[in-house]
């Protein structure tokens, strides 16, 4: 069985696509784990950054994406089979010329999503199929019902939802597959008042509501009722050499209150805001694979370091949260 992720924040530019790539990459570079990256933002910039445009538009135009699991609700169709997986999406990368060593990530496979999504899910919102109670159960478990019928559940260790900065359907099914959810954060006085509203709706909203619709339907064996939090994840702290934190004085005003209110809740390491990351995502490469840029090591921080010690708390922590 896959441990299966969500990284979610309904507030945008806040790093979850950026944490879920170096997530997926770092398990598989470090940890030997096989992962399945799956994009349920229409914005589609992780499917960009692991296809690359030219590649992320010949999928979307062949029809294989996520959206074809959430149309087939919309158009009463056939789910969609394992056909919308981009096997090994980051083989076609050469690494500056050097010579490749993109087999190292040959283990991350990516479900990708389209612009589309957006549009499918307000028709999703509005559609009904007979008995409105068990419609509303069948439209948040699409997700659920598709790692069912394709069974990637045993061929993965881990699955990712890098989810949009909403919590609408789209999203809940992403919940409802999910054992557990990473919360990033940049330290902001936005980030005080939207966490604990975030895990509030997450446990008293979507869980509640899920569990309460899950006798109406068929059963679904991954729906997951309590998805736990696994952690907030720091992400983009801005640095200075001149505050005694090493941190921008507003940075470390609320990262001391985020400190105060989530405790160990908080994962460390904290990722510095550093303009080689990207600059490193354009390229397509995960920060370790550049870790001789300077751009990457930033006010004596080594970028790529942070995020591989992460991914090993993250790693640690999801091992504890399985049964």
């Amino acid at each position: 069985m896959a441990n299966r992720i969500s990284v979610i924040n309904f507030k945008g530019g806040v790093g979850k696509t950026t944490l879920s790539f170096h997530l997926a990459t770092g398990l598989t570079r470090f940890h030997g784990a096989k992962v399945l990256l799956v994009d349920v933002d229409h914005q589609s910039s992780l499917s960009v950054l692991c296809l690359g445009e030219s590649g992320w538009r010949e999928v979307a135009d062949a029809g294989k994406t996520v959206n074809e699991v959430f149309s087939s609700f919309v158009r009463r169709g056939e789910m969609p089979g394992a056909e919308i997986i981009a096997r090994s999406p980051m083989r076609r990368l050469t690494h500056g010329g050097a010579q490749d060593r993109s087999r190292v990530y040959d283990k991350v496979d990516l479900v990708p999503a389209r612009l589309e999504l957006d549009n499918t899910e307000i028709e999703i919102t509005r559609i009904i199929w007979g008995d409105p109670v068990r419609s509303e159960w069948d439209k948040r478990t699409l997700l659920c019902r598709w790692i069912e019928e394709t069974e990637v559940d045993s061929e993965y260790d881990y699955i990712i939802f890098d989810c949009p900065p909403a919590t609408k359907i789209v999203s809940q099914n992403a919940v409802a597959a999910s054992h557990g959810y990473i919360v990033p954060v940049v330290p902001e006085a936005v980030m005080e008042r939207g966490v604990p509203h975030l895990k509030d709706l997450m446990e008293r909203g979507i869980d509640t509501y899920l569990k309460a619709l899950a006798p109406t339907g068929d059963p679904r064996p991954i729906h997951v009722p309590d998805t736990q939090l696994i952690g907030l994840a720091v992400t983009r702290i801005g640095v200075s050499g001149r505050t005694a934190s090493g941190y921008v004085n507003d940075h470390t005003v609320h990262l001391k209150e985020l400190q105060d209110d989530w405790g160990t809740q908080l994962m460390e390491p904290y990722i510095v805001d550093g303009i080689g990351v990207a600059e490193t995502l354009t390229s397509g490469n995960p920060v370790y694979d550049r870790s001789g840029d300077r751009n990457i090591e930033r006010a004596n921080v080594e970028i790529d370091v942070q995020y591989r010690e992460l991914t090993s708390e993250i790693a640690s922590r999801i091992e504890r949260l399985m049964p």
